[in-house]
């Protein structure tokens, strides 16, 4: 029997080199770009999609709601798919499936059925929330492996490829070209692109034969720690249990709603920017796409700075002073009566959402051994945003214009206020930058 040729990329002893953790960031980053690509390639659309399915406000909610649906219910299970088939199989197998999904809703378009359009969007969730956690997992280990905190830096991939999604969106919407051959082609780049670069990522934790050191945790759950020289691997019922007792843990409910208000202060602009500028200014839905592109251009920037910012001022520090940005801009956006300081507010608020989703997700995995079941709380937790978020902010967008709907949006703001000091540092974990770490 045939031994296996050792891995060239790899150390001796089994650990990745430093060449072969540059090539998984690098693909790591390319998977968050072409699932922002994906997304905003359908986002930028919206104005369209909704004349065409000849949809009411509350109807467009109620519409989007049925993406974060198929999300909401697919996340809880995250941490045991990533668990069972590995971050880079999850990722490649639920790429497909949100790829189908969006597939579905080019088609539906196409007819003009707004129930098929519902069915795509439910399925496109369940791909996209799986997608997500999945590349988010392979992300904290990159960052781990690295030994700073880069997590930002692939959200800013996430930005730069809903800015480039926008941007063909503004071209497409221009040209008039249609939204199904638009959606067509955004899926098909999307989905290769991440069969190409999921080859390079790094095997998983729960994979690797190594030592496991003990890191200190507020739960002090032995079974969470394995001796060294022995596989860091737990059976089936182990990793169940992690899962179930990752909801009980405070930090992780409190990270959880700190990732709830970012997604929710992100996500109202990828919906409905673009619609309130049209709708709000009397503008063209190209306008309304360049409007959005503002808000993808400014988070990207800000996420490109993050990891500087993070790692000198700490992580509660930072947050604390993008929530007032995004609070100032949402102000601006809403109330101002001019497209050009509308336009400004749009960029503050870009700045203020753009780091508390990919600091959640690095707080979450503090501890690498328990990421898995964390990460699938804290996104969970997060992505009800996208389940509340839409029906709300359409219904009230029905009653008071969508400008003004949008105001809600300070709500979950003040929410992640009042718990930032959850994303602080465990002991020992990666991206600390100058804040003590809580006592033990």
């Amino acid at each position: 029997m045939s031994q296996p040729r050792p891995d060239p990329t790899s150390a001796a002893d089994g650990a990745p080199t430093d060449a072969r953790i540059a090539r998984a960031s690098w693909a790591v980053f390319l998977v968050f770009t072409l699932n922002g690509f994906a997304f905003a390639s359908w986002a930028s659309r919206l104005p369209t999609v909704r004349d065409r399915l000849d949809l009411e406000p509350n109807q467009m909610g109620l519409l989007l709601l049925f993406s974060a649906i198929g999300s909401i219910c697919a996340l809880p299970l995250a941490g045991l798919v990533v668990d069972r088939l590995g971050s880079r199989r999850a990722v490649e197998t639920f790429a497909g499936v949100a790829a189908a999904g969006l597939l579905v809703v080019a088609l539906a378009v196409a007819q003009e059925s707004v129930g098929i359009a519902r069915v795509g969007l439910f399925v496109s969730g369940v791909g996209i929330g799986v997608w997500d956690a999945s590349m988010n997992l392979q992300g904290a280990h990159v960052e781990q492996r690295l030994g700073k905190a880069i997590m930002p830096r692939f959200h800013a991939g996430f930005s730069f490829g809903t800015v480039a999604g926008a941007g063909f969106g503004a071209v497409f919407a221009a040209l008039h070209v249609p939204v199904p051959l638009h959606l067509t082609i955004a899926v098909v780049v999307a989905l290769v692109g991440v069969l190409v670069a999921v080859r390079l990522f790094l095997p998983d934790p729960v994979h690797e034969h190594e030592p496991v050191l003990r890191r200190a945790d507020t739960t002090g759950d032995p079974a969470d720690s394995f001796p060294a020289g022995e596989p860091g691997t737990a059976d089936a019922g182990a990793r169940r249990r992690r899962a179930l007792q990752a909801w009980t843990e405070p930090r992780t409910l409190m990270i959880g709603l700190v990732v709830l208000g970012a997604a929710l202060t992100e996500g109202a602009a990828n919906d409905w920017v673009s619609l309130a500028t049209v709708d709000g200014f009397g503008t063209s839905d190209s306008i309304g796409a360049v409007a959005l592109g503002v808000f993808l251009v400014a988070m990207t920037a800000m996420r490109l700075l993050g990891t500087g910012l993070l790692d000198r001022f700490g992580r509660v520090a930072v947050l604390r002073l993008l929530a007032a940005s995004a609070l100032l801009g949402v102000l601006a956006f809403a109330l101002l009566p001019h497209l050009v300081g509308a336009l400004v507010g749009v960029a503050l608020w870009g700045v203020g959402a753009a780091l508390g989703f990919p600091v959640g997700i690095s707080a979450a995995s503090d501890d690498p051994r328990r990421a898995a079941a964390r990460v699938s709380v804290v996104t969970t937790i997060g992505y009800s945003a996208f389940f509340v978020g839409p029906p709300l902010i359409g219904f009230i967008a029905h009653h008071v214009g969508y400008r003004h709907a949008l105001l809600f949006v300070g709500i979950p703001i003040a929410l992640g206020l009042v718990v930032m000091n959850a994303v602080r540092p465990l002991p020992g974990a990666v991206g600390q930058g100058t804040e003590p770490n809580p006592a033990p």
